[in-house]
């Protein structure tokens, strides 16, 4: 002990004498005069990572966020020391692309976070190859001018060194030795900022940063810089850990599914067993526009009716993350959530799947799916064969022009109409069928106005004079917005849906059949649009302001929450049935696998998910993010604030458990998928062992 407190003061000593000398020799002042290329090429750096996060995250503790500066100044502080180790007049051009490759990531990521409300992630390369077939969308949707500020800071960069190279500052006399001295003592600075900033990181911290879930907690905590560091390591991880961490991986999926209950039988058990099924994949749907209304036409009146005819779960979450319809496929299918890394249609295609088609094959079920969008798309050609589909209709399928298309491709009310013909060969031929159709027109960016038919989304006010005349005056009110297109486009689409219908029945194929319907995911469309759709002042034609009495608050939490998509099953003779009902209980995208099978009469003992009619309300849906909710509170694990939904008290043993819960069930599905551990073949003892039980 004696000898410690002896090296500590020696090193105290050390310490003082070394500040003294810089203070007295002025030191930094005279690196940050002689540097001064160097320190516009940090500055800029750093301006432009905090730019970024306070145009994403509007939190208070972002904006306070020092430990953030601190870390991307220590990663762009050492970055740029190898530049001292060139020659004078080569050192622009090194900070030059390295300001450039940043300003990049600040760019990438900002654009992202717009329409994914994440950060871009090195794994998403391999999903370039489809920006070509929803570019559009990039462009309408995604990009917009504060994409562009990040560029300030390379020109800034630019004008320090014109002005510089006036003064000849590249000209100075340059030794080797002073080179590497001057790049020992950067880097040196470099360390001593990411040893303060390691000595701030908490447990906590710790934790998020290792499993990379939490992609806004870690750049609120560690820069975009450092994030984006960590990205590529794990986003090679899988790769790594697939050769060396399956026991580990194993051991942990073995444990978590011991634990499980078995399902017990309920009201609903085998009531539609043996009947056919068609699934109907809603794109971007969205629960709050069913809601709504303009001169009193319902945005939605088919999906209306067939909620209020069979049994329409209204608190259902998608569960997307970046690979968003396939995320949503995939979820749907198998009770699995979307990878940490990538997406498991594109980078994880050929691994064993406990799907829908696979389980309903074994009841001898011939199963296709239909899609008029290029077979390659998100991979699908492929991961339908690890899916389980017998046969899938894509674009070669269907007979497609510029006239009947829409958006993206064939219109809806196309397809549907050319699919019937293709259904009734099927029916005519097999037994017993399942049949999952995708929908495609009300696909971002809905700006195919013209084609969607006339539905007006402006408001009509019957105006009073002060002599007693009146006029009916007609406000834009969600003319002209993208929320506005977006409710044409999906009253085109909800019209297609209706005609499909009829033509089901029109052609007899709704006799035994079940007709279940998801909404794949929001429409990722901006919060300021729902502040004008509640908050219109057709005075002012914009947001009303917060002191005004009919304002209607619509933060954050209401946007996340206003997220919810459709899951309606239906029956043409369910209407006044004891199945024609709405369900409240909280219900995700993973329970959708289990809830049916009970219905259809078969089990996946590897859902993460469950039957919602046998935990009803004790239930939990948990986000690729982090982030879950249940009936009684909606957790933001980004800001670890949770805003409660009941008048039931909150605990924080509650909050700590389920979030426990939901770290757990985030790694078992990764692994799952990343380790294949569902192939008999790799896991031959645990499959035999099910087998047995």
């Amino acid at each position: 002990m004696k000898r410690i407190k002896i090296g500590y003061e020696k090193l105290k000593k050390k310490a003082k004498k070394y500040f003294k000398h810089m203070k007295e020799d002025h030191v930094i002042r005279n690196y940050f005069k002689e540097n001064v290329l160097f320190v516009a090429f940090v500055i800029t750096a750093v301006l432009n990572s905090t730019v970024l996060r306070f145009f994403c995250m509007h939190s208070i503790e972002n904006y306070l966020s020092w430990k953030a500066v601190l870390a991307d100044t220590a990663v762009v502080t050492f970055l740029g020391s190898f530049v001292y180790l060139l020659k004078p007049k080569n050192r622009f051009t090194y900070l030059l692309i390295c300001n450039i490759i940043l300003t990049a990531l600040c760019v990438i990521n900002s654009v992202y976070y717009t329409f994914y409300t994440s950060f871009a992630s090195i794994s998403m390369l391999s999903l370039t190859q489809y920006i070509g077939d929803v570019g559009d969308a990039v462009v309408e949707n995604v990009l917009q001018l504060k994409d562009m500020i990040y560029i300030i800071g390379p020109i800034a960069f630019i004008i320090v060194h014109l002005r510089l190279k006036k003064k000849n500052y590249d000209k100075k006399v340059d030794l080797k030795s002073d080179r590497k001295k001057k790049t020992l003592h950067t880097m040196g600075f470099a360390g001593v900022l990411g040893l303060i900033f390691l000595m701030t990181m908490t447990s906590l911290d710790a934790s998020r940063f290792m499993k990379q879930w939490n992609k806004e907690y870690i750049v609120m905590r560690f820069g975009i810089y450092v994030y984006q560091a960590n990205d590529v390591f794990t986003s090679i991880q899988p790769k790594i850990n697939s050769m060396f961490g399956f026991d580990k991986a194993n051991k942990e999926f073995i444990d978590y599914f011991a634990e499980r209950e078995e399902p017990k039988e309920n009201e609903m058990t085998n009531i539609f067993k043996g009947k056919n099924i068609i699934v109907i994949h809603g794109e971007s749907m969205m629960t709050n526009a069913m809601s709504l209304s303009f001169h009193g036409e319902e945005v939605t009146p088919n999906l209306n009716r067939l909620a209020s005819e069979g049994m329409f779960f209204s608190n259902f979450y998608s569960q997307v993350s970046v690979g968003t319809s396939s995320d949503s496929e995939l979820t749907y299918n198998t009770s699995l959530m979307p990878t940490k890394s990538g997406t498991a249609f594109v980078s994880y295609s050929d691994r064993t799947f406990n799907s829908v088609p696979k389980l309903l094959k074994e009841q001898g079920y011939y199963t296709f799916s239909m899609h008029a969008n290029n077979a390659d798309f998100w991979n699908r050609r492929n991961m339908y064969n690890s899916i389980g589909y017998e046969r899938f209709y894509s674009k070669s399928d269907y007979e497609v022009s510029k006239e009947n298309t829409i958006g993206l491709g064939l219109s809806d009310k196309e397809f549907f109409r050319q699919s019937v013909e293709k259904i009734k060969e099927v029916n005519e031929e097999k037994e017993h069928w399942y049949g999952l159709l995708i929908m495609l027109s009300n696909h971002t960016p809905f700006s195919d106005v013209e084609k969607y038919g006339e539905y007006n989304v402006d408001m009509v006010e019957t105006v009073t004079y002060d002599d007693g005349s009146q006029e009916e005056v007609t406000y834009p009110y969600m003319e002209g917005t993208k929320l506005g297109n977006y409710f044409k486009s999906l009253h085109y689409a909800d019209s297609a849906l209706g005609e499909f219908i009829t033509e089901l029945d029109e052609a007899g194929l709704l006799e035994n059949t079940v007709i279940i319907l998801y909404g794949d995911h929001d429409a990722r469309l901006p919060k300021k649009d729902y502040n004008l759709l509640y908050n219109y002042n057709p005075e002012t034609h914009d947001i009303r302001d917060e002191e005004d009495e009919l304002y209607r608050e619509y933060d954050s939490y209401q946007y996340e929450l206003g997220r919810k998509v459709p899951f309606i099953i239906w029956t043409k003779d369910m209407k006044g049935s004891r199945l024609n009902f709405e369900y409240h209980n909280v219900m995700g995208m993973y329970d959708v696998q289990p809830t049916i099978g009970n219905m259809f009469g078969y089990y996946n003992k590897y859902a993460l998910g469950h039957d919602i009619f046998s935990i009803k309300e004790n239930n939990i849906v948990v986000f690729p993010n982090g982030n879950w909710v249940t009936n009684n509170v909606y957790y933001n694990s980004q800001k670890a604030e949770y805003l409660s939904l009941s008048d039931q008290p909150i605990t924080e043993e509650e909050i700590t458990s389920n979030t426990d819960y939901a770290n757990r069930l985030l790694d078992v599905s990764n692994n799952i998928i990343v380790f294949d551990l569902l192939n008999p073949e790799k896991n031959a003892g645990v499959m035999k062992k099910d087998e047995e039980q």
